[in-house]
């Protein structure tokens, strides 16, 4: 068994805009290809172009409202996560109803690297700034069934499903979550 590295959090700077570009790519094309989608090459470079610009905003606070972690392993980047404005997806799905909520995005893991603890270790770095800001809800959102799971154990049921949304068979679940629910 292999020892298990060190893993740091911290807030994006400049120095790993490159890595973090590079981890959307991979984790973004693994997510598709998990998904039986890898055919849809459009759809997945427009979503890792998305999350790229995502990225490069955030380290201009000044005009952006989004915040962005990242997780490293040994120095590494293996993991991200963002808080920023709801989506689109989550306007439509809810009819505009969580509008003035945060949302919880971003989560990408290496797919080398999923299923050791990163995630969780992300959700909690961010629920921490959340609770320090005085921030009491969240949303998040997937249209990834692999996601879709794993959301639905740590988050419980969503605060809407809409079937269909991505195309036939397709559901995209949305979830409104407190807080204080959550141990940081």
């Amino acid at each position: 068994m292999t020892k298990p590295g060190r893993l740091t959090i911290h807030p994006l700077t400049p120095d790993d805009i490159q890595s973090v570009y590079e981890l959307f790519e991979e984790s973004i094309s693994d997510a598709f290809a998990q998904e039986g989608l890898a055919h849809l090459q459009d759809d997945i470079q427009s979503e890792v172009d998305n999350k790229q610009q995502k990225a490069a905003s955030a380290l201009d606070p000044e005009y952006s409202n989004t915040y962005f972690l990242v997780a490293k392993l040994d120095g590494k980047v293996v993991g991200t996560i963002s808080l920023s404005p709801c989506g689109e997806a989550i306007r439509t799905c809810t009819g505009n109803q969580l509008d003035d909520i945060g949302e919880l995005g971003s989560l990408y893991i290496l797919p080398s690297c999923q299923g050791q603890g990163i995630g969780s270790a992300l959700i909690k770095a961010m629920l921490a700034y959340l609770k320090g800001r005085g921030i009491e809800e969240f949303c998040l959102d997937s249209g990834y069934k692999r996601a879709q799971q794993r959301w639905l154990r740590k988050f419980g049921e969503p605060y809407t499903v809409v079937k269909d949304y991505w195309g036939p068979d397709s559901v995209h679940m949305v979830w409104l979550c407190k807080v204080r629910d959550y141990p940081v």
